[in-house]
Parts: structure tokens; sequence; C-alpha cells
């Protein structure tokens, strides 16, 4: 994926169209970035989004997409100007109803002027009307839009709205969103939350889905293509829609038997982590030829090639943990990405246990054992990997040992009072590992900060295992023999994004 520092760039000027009043001269412009040390131009400063109203149009024949972008949000300062995350043609900007100046800065940066200074506090309406061809634009040398024979993808992490929508592109600016897409008579138009609607007309389809929990950017999806889409109700009674391209070929059974199964574990999955947050699960698998998966909220991506060696729950249990840990609760800083990946590994070891292909901790065993004190897996600090590590196997492979002593320090009531507790103690919102931290030593009673200093910061391999296996930890011990579920859990990595 495309892990680097992006330092902001310096913001173009913008003419106002209109002076501003002298008693809101104090106005400042809202920051470029967000100041999330990994991506400092990734987000905006100056005002906070609510929601997002996404009304589009999709010509799957030549990828074409026009749009109007409906903004609620609050100014968070006395705001002369401010930016939105975007990549598209814009052809207006209207703030609070009254037509707005604008220019492009950066890579990604679409900057904003509106006719007066907002005062701090100030609601704000913010109305976008724009146009282009996702698969024709990139920033950074990249792009997170994906064609496919018969539409588009939207998909990626930590980046993908800025090709289908502006937006505040960062995961601490939550927001919940209604996207209505209107899409030729045969085509299917697929996103977050429920699907509230669906209408036909001179030879057009819209589908109107929402999503009324918060959600961060990176998170929103859209899919347009033609597909088989499967509804069912779990025992628990979530609601369960996947779709599946009519055209993947040799990977369609083992995806369906694969995802099909998502009812059954986000129920498993509510017994340890609470009930589940969201009022409709699900998947879909389009044909790309994209090789990782994405916890897109309610509606988790998968790449067909995560099933090319036939079924594969271990990465549905994946996807569908990040669920509570990463959707639900999402980072504060890209920094704090183990709380997304390492619970959701550690969530594909339960699993394995589960369905009696070994237990958690032989998993840990056997990771910790597969890994010599020299190998550059130690060096990589799940804790605060760095940009460019931010995906690397050790922030899954070692972060999940970490959980492991964690629950091996504190025992199993605290450990799974922490591990139900936590996505209740921060639902909707935004925290970091240090929060965690904090929690688990509050609920039991534990000191952690050396336990969390040696599994998740030190560059060095801890020395012994977290799962008391002292054995493994001797010189010349044998490695412990591999659990039959190590491959489908290692195809979540190199072919798994996140």
């Amino acid at each position: 994926m495309h892990r680097r520092i992006i330092a902001p760039g310096a913001l173009a000027a913008a003419s106002l169209l209109l002076a501003i009043p002298a008693s809101a001269a104090s106005g400042t412009p809202g920051a470029p970035g967000i100041g999330d040390p990994y991506y400092p131009a990734y987000g905006n400063g100056g005002y906070d989004v609510s929601h997002y109203d996404l009304r589009l149009q999709y010509q799957p024949t030549t990828d074409e997409l026009q749009g109007t972008a409906t903004i609620l949000a609050t100014a968070t300062q006395d705001l002369s100007r401010f930016d939105l995350d975007f990549l598209l043609d814009v052809s207006e900007v209207r703030v609070n109803g009254a037509k707005a100046s604008f220019t492009t800065s950066g890579e990604h940066e679409l900057v904003v002027t509106p006719k007066t200074v907002l005062a701090k506090g100030t609601p704000l309406t913010v109305v976008v009307r724009y146009s282009g061809v996702p698969s024709s634009k990139s920033a950074y040398g990249f792009t997170s839009w994906h064609r496919t024979p018969d539409g588009g993808i939207g998909a990626n992490e930590p980046e993908s709205a800025w090709w289908w929508f502006p937006s505040n592109d960062h995961p601490s600016d939550k927001a919940t969103y209604d996207v209505s897409v209107a899409v030729p008579d045969g085509t299917q138009a697929i996103s977050n939350g429920t699907l509230v609607s669906s209408s036909s007309k001179l030879g057009w389809t819209r589908y109107n889905w929402r999503q009324d929990k918060p959600q961060a950017t990176y998170l929103a999806t859209l899919a347009l293509g033609r597909f088989d889409i499967t509804t069912s109700v779990s025992d628990g009674g979530v609601p369960v829609i996947n779709a599946y391209s009519k055209d993947l070929g040799a990977n369609d059974g083992a995806a369906r038997a694969s995802v099909e199964r998502t009812g059954e574990i986000v129920d498993w999955l509510s017994d340890y982590f609470g009930p589940y947050p969201f009022g409709s699960a699900g998947g879909y698998v389009p044909n790309t030829t994209t090789g990782y998966a994405l916890e897109t909220q309610t509606r988790v991506y998968y790449s067909p090639r995560q099933f090319a060696a036939g079924s594969n729950t271990s990465v549905v249990v994946h996807e569908l943990a990040h669920q509570w840990y990463g959707d639900d609760v999402s980072v504060k800083d890209w920094k704090d990405i183990w709380i997304n990946e390492g619970f959701a590994r550690y969530a594909q070891w339960l699993w394995s246990e589960h369905e009696g292909e070994g237990t958690a901790r032989q998993l840990a065993d056997f990771t910790y054992a597969a890994h010599p004190a020299d190998d550059a897996f130690w060096t990589v600090a799940p804790g605060d990997p760095g940009p460019d590590n931010q995906f690397d196997i050790a922030v899954y492979d070692r972060g999940a040992l970490a959980i492991q002593a964690l629950r091996e320090k504190i025992g199993d009531p605290a450990f799974f009072r922490v591990l139900k507790g936590w996505p209740a103690e921060h639902a909707y919102g935004n925290a970091s590992v240090a929060d965690f931290r904090t929690y688990a030593e509050r609920i039991s009673g534990t000191s952690l900060t050396a336990l969390f200093d040696t599994w998740l910061y030190r560059p060095t391999k801890p020395s012994a295992p977290a799962a008391r296996a002292a054995s493994i930890a001797a010189p010349g011990a044998a490695v412990p023999a591999r659990p039959k579920s190590w491959k489908s859990i290692q195809a979540t990595n190199g072919v798994h994004g996140h």
C-alpha cells in the first residue's frame, strides 16, 4: 500500500468574493492538515463534520461520476477559509447558501473561501458540485479507485474518499452518511449501512443507502457493477447484506462459502466484544485485481484473491472484528493502528480455537518461535510502527502476541472484561494506544507500563514468549507444531492489506 510521510503543501491564495466585515477580521484559515504525525496533509482543521449527503450518478462504460455533496459541519474557529480533501473536478461550491470561491492546492486539497468569515460555532452547509473520471486521478503516485469490467470500486486505507466525495479525510472526524447513486438499469450501487429505498425511471435505477452511525471517511465505500446480492438475518437479529460480482469465475464458490457465514461470525464475535454496534453487516466481493480486504463499515470489501486457495473464514473474522476494533472505536491518529490490527488478528486466533484448529496460546507460541531474535520482525514497534510499517506483519502478529501477553498477565476474567468493555467505553468515538492501556489497567487493577513497553515498543525480541511456553525460549528448542489454521491466517497478510 502507499505508506509515507506527506508534508503539507503550501496553500494557494484564494480571493474573497466580498470583503470580510471589520467585525470578523480576526478569522483565520483552517489548517490544511489535521495534524496526524504520519500523514500531516490528511484531514483539515477549522471545522467538524456531522453528516455527508452524497447524490451521485455513475456511468460504468466510461467511469464517469457526477455528484453533489452536501456536507453539514460546524466551524471550530473563526474561519476565513477551509480545505476539503478531494481530487475530482469541481464546478461550484456554496457555503450556507452563498457561492464561495475555490481553488486547488497540493496533491488533494480543495481550498474554499466563503463570502464572509464564519464565526466559531457557526453551523455550515457546504454544497460541492463535481464530476470526473475517478480512475484517471492519482495522488502521491497511486489510486484508490479500482476499475472493474462492469464498473468501479472505492476502497483503500488510509485514504479512499478523495476519488468520489469531498471530505475531511481523517478518522478523528467521523460522521453519518446518506449515499444516493443512480446507475443504468441492470447495474447496482452498493454502499455502507442499510438500503432504505431504490427506484427506476428513464433507464436509470437509484439506490439510497444510509449509515446512521458515525463512520470514518476511509471506511466509506462505493461499489458499482453487476452483483448477485443475498440477504439474511443472523440468529442475533443482525440483518446481513452480501454481494458478489457476477463474473468472479473460479473464486465464486469459495467466496460465498466464506462470506455467507457473516451472520454466524457476527453473533460469535458479539460474545467476545459485546453487541454488534451497527444496523447491518455484510461484505462484497467485486471482480478486482487488488490483493487486500478492508473493514469498510458494515459492508466489508474482499478481494477475490482472498479466496483463491479455497474458503477463508479467517479473513471474514478479521474484517468483522474490525467492526468493533477500528470502526466502532477508531484510531485517534494513524500511529494507533495496533488497536485495529492486533485485535483483529487476535480474533482470528480465537476463531481458530473455536474451529478446533489450534488455540490462541498455541498460535502465540508458534508465532513467537517462528521469528528468531535477529529477525527484522522484532524491530517494528506495533504501538507506533511509523507510516512505512503501518501494515507490516509485525503490527498484526507481534500485535496479537502483545494481546496474549496481556491475557496472561491479567488473567482471563479481567481480559475478557476488557475485550467486551473497550468498545462500549469509546463507542462511536476515537481512542489511542495510551487510552487502551489506561483502560486495561483500570479494569484489571494491574500496572501494565512494562508489559506494553516490552511487547509494543522495544525493538527487540522479548525474553520469553507471551504464552508461558518457557521451553520455546530455551536455546535450541524446537519450533512448536504449526496449528492447522496457520495457512488461512497467514493468507490475510501479503494479499490482505488491513
